[in-house]
């Protein structure tokens, strides 16, 4: 009752002799303090909406364009060849402004419109300019004249600091690819994985597509990119992952891991404090790193404070204003804890002091709270019901409210997970296993994204995709590990610095009545127990040693991936690698499809191996590079199935190409903030990255982080159920690809291998 009492800004009473009236002078301090802090922040927001808008002019050139217009005036002079004399024409008569006076207001309406003119030619300059994607196709050190007056240009007119936002309206629009380009890109992504009389079939279906349906689905598609910001991303949201009804959990989320070899602390609260306070200085961050190619940051929008509310059709993405509060689980019970006092951000100390009162807090979880979390892991549409049943008023309600409207959640764990004991690879792929699943109930997969913290320190995160891809969530995880370890820091007992504010009030337990989400728990623990994780290191070599080849990193990875399938499998599969449009606006993802014709006959072709791996390698980047730049093959042909079914309308074609199997799935987690990280004098900090479970049920995931010079990081997922898959097994022939591939560019590498058998994983 201590802190209700303090939080009184005054009492009185009624005496014989009146009203005795007491002020507490330190509550009216906070709440005028609380209350200047919150008109600070209000006119921060208004700044940056205006920079933004009016990007990639400045303000203060609206008062450069004003000076400017006056002193030719002053000159007797008309910049405005009549127009200043038209709008003082037209002035309202009410006006009651000397001759002078309404001559100044004509010169600044001119100049306002003058200026909003000059700023919408720059964006349609900065937008054709960034329309130019040949740069992406040149080789590396043969630059083009033409290049090179583009990247000045688009310097000069981005010079200014961008804010998150600043180039939004300025990034062109995904172009539509022609029916034409697409199929036979379509048909030359097939011709390896079909035999003569399928691929024969295919080409056939693929040609009766083009005469009939197929132009008729263009113009639609043709319509709706000249309508809408992006003619593939609301379509790719809502249905490849809000309509699906299956669990999110393991089939679409996907996590986060820490620091390979170093924990800053092992203390639970003091890792949870450092973690929390740098995600809300994350999402204080207003400006984005100085790059020559802007990037749309669309997706960050609802980072946080955003959930995936379940529906019985479809789910569907809300996103609150900024809370200032996080949602935390620990043994079975939920709490509120509020970060923010008064307008400011609680210090690291502080919230490691809260996060210890709850760690401390010996109370029971009341009847079916601690499997409540269950309900978010299972099938969507009994969550949806039982939402609509149990959680549409009353304390379930506000509770919920609580969870959802929180800027992310935090799990408390009460395990410990890492590369630790006498068994680090098997406790690295547990680690893998909790951060994907944990135990079906302990996380809250509909959030944004949920922090773990375990009990020995590590920490992870696992994040919902609907709204975003990994690209993006994972810079905000680089940027929260580098805070967490070098900015924020530990005293030397392992606890957060700062100061305490012991008066602070406790986290809000929240309060249930509720049944047990017996269904949900039972369909996501058998989903989480037949999925196999493995997590390994690749420390032989990394990029460094690859460049040195003339290869592209990433194209040597996959055709390593390729060799370890067919030695796995003794065939091809069609390969899904994420590649991303974002250089356009509200731009997601686009596959490339990495298994191509030349891949596979460097896989087959033992006597000119090494020439046909380069060829694969650049047919990869080639690929990429189309991807990259609005000329893929699978968004284009998922939007004219959208539009097929709008029209009620079936392709055999569509339908085939729809249905096809993605058995090996791939994806590269990005470096994106290298500079925060000091690798040669802390080599320690090594990210593990992260990773998903697998898309096909006799299918592999595999996900790879380039980390540094020298290491790669890979995570690869199966399913137990099927026989013909294991993880370990194929993280082993990956591992084997790698080294071969090495040795076939250098010979030489083998025997230094040898020499060195430290270096062995």
């Amino acid at each position: 009752m201590a802190e209700a009492h303090q939080a009184v800004a005054f009492q009185f009473t009624i005496t014989p002799e009146g009203i005795d009236l007491h002020l507490s002078y330190q509550a009216l301090s906070q709440i005028y303090l609380s209350g200047l802090r919150s008109w600070k922040k209000r006119i921060s927001r208004i700044k940056n909406r205006i920079i933004k808008g009016v990007y990639p002019a400045s303000p203060s050139s609206w008062l450069f364009v004003v000076i400017a217009i006056l002193a030719t005036m002053y000159m007797q002079s008309d910049p405005s060849m009549g127009l200043i004399a038209k709008i003082r024409e037209h002035l309202p008569l009410s006006l009651s402004l000397s001759a002078q006076g309404q001559t100044v207001l004509s010169v600044l309406l001119f100049s306002t419109l003058l200026w909003l003119s000059l700023i919408l030619a720059l964006r349609f300059c900065l937008k054709l300019l960034l329309s130019y994607h040949r740069w992406m196709f040149e080789l590396h050190g043969r630059i083009s004249t033409k290049t090179k007056v583009w990247a000045t240009l688009v310097r000069l007119l981005s010079s200014r600091k961008p804010l998150l936002y600043s180039y939004q309206t300025s990034l062109p629009h995904l172009p539509v690819p022609s029916i034409k380009d697409t199929l036979e890109r379509y048909l030359e992504s097939v011709k390896p994985l079909l035999d003569v009389d399928g691929f024969q079939r295919m080409t056939r279906l693929a040609a009766e597509f083009e005469k009939s349906l197929g132009n008729r689905l263009q113009k639609y598609l043709k319509l709706k990119a000249l309508w809408a910001t992006n003619y593939v991303s609301d379509w790719w949201e809502e249905y490849v992952y809000l309509r699906s009804r299956s669990p999110i959990m393991v089939n679409s989320n996907y996590y986060g891991m820490d620091f390979l070899y170093v924990t800053p602390t092992s203390t639970q609260a003091a890792r949870a404090g450092n973690t929390i306070t740098a995600l809300f200085l994350y999402r204080r961050k207003s400006r984005i790193p100085g790059t020559v190619i802007p990037l749309c940051a669309a997706q960050c929008e609802r980072m946080f404070n955003t959930t995936r509310t379940p529906g019985e059709e479809t789910d569907v993405l809300q996103h609150w204003q900024d809370s200032e509060f996080v949602a935390v689980y620990h043994r079975g019970r939920y709490f509120r804890l509020w970060v923010y006092r008064a307008g400011r951000l609680l210090s690291p100390r502080e919230i490691q002091y809260q996060i210890q009162r709850i760690l401390d807090d010996p109370s029971p979880p009341s009847p079916g709270e601690d499997k409540l979390g269950a309900l978010t892991a299972g099938n969507r549409t009994p969550w949806a019901q039982m939402r609509k049943q149990f959680f549409s008023s009353g304390v379930n309600k506000r509770s919920l409210d609580c969870i959802e409207k929180a800027a992310f959640f935090v799990t408390l764990d009460d395990q410990e997970e890492g590369m630790m004991g006498e068994n680090p690879s098997v406790n690295l792929d547990r680690y893998a296993k909790s951060l994907l699943h944990g135990k079906c109930y302990d996380r809250w997969f509909d959030k944004s994204f949920s922090v773990v913290v375990y009990k020995n320190g590590k920490n992870g995160l696992n994040a919902e995709h609907s709204w975003a891809d990994a690209p993006i969530v994972a810079h905000l995880w680089e940027f929260t590990l580098a805070t967490d370890a070098f900015h924020l820091g530990y005293t030397a007992d392992g606890n957060c610095k700062g100061e305490i504010e012991h008066s602070l009030p406790p986290p809000q337990r929240l309060s249930w009545d509720i049944p047990a989400a017996r269904k949900s728990l039972a369909v996501a623990q058998a989903l989480a127990d037949d999925v196999d994780c493995h997590v390994f290191p690749f420390r032989e070599f990394g990029k460094g040693r690859i460049k040195k080849m003339k290869l592209s990193p990433d194209s040597f990875v996959q055709l390593a991936l390729q060799l370890a399938y067919y030695r796995d499998r003794g065939t091809f599969c069609l390969t899904y690698e994420a590649s991303m449009t974002r250089l356009f606006r509200e731009g997601r993802t686009e596959t490339v499809r990495s298994s191509s014709n030349e891949s596979c006959a460097f896989v087959l072709d033992r006597e000119h191996c090494h020439k046909l791996l380069r060829k694969a390698a650049e047919k990869h980047q080639n690929l990429y590079r189309l991807a990259m730049t609005g000329s893929g093959i699978d968004r284009h042909l998922f939007c004219l199935y959208v539009v097929s079914k709008y029209l009620g309308v079936e392709s055999p074609f569509l339908k085939e190409v729809l249905s096809e199997p993605w058995r090996l799935s791939t994806s590269q987690t990005p470096v994106q903030q290298m500079e925060l990280f000091d690798l040669v004098n802390h080599p320690e900090f090594i990210s593990l990255g992260g990773g998903f479970g697998p898309v096909a049920d006799d299918g592999y995931g595999v996900s790879y982080i380039i980390m540094g010079e020298e290491m790669i990081n890979f995570h690869v997922s199966c399913k137990h159920s099927c026989t013909e898959t294991d993880s370990h097994k194929f993280g082993s022939q990956i591992s084997q690809a790698m080294m071969d591939l090495m040795t076939l560019l250098n010979p030489d590498f083998k025997e230094a291998t040898k020499a060195n058998p430290d270096k062995q994983s």
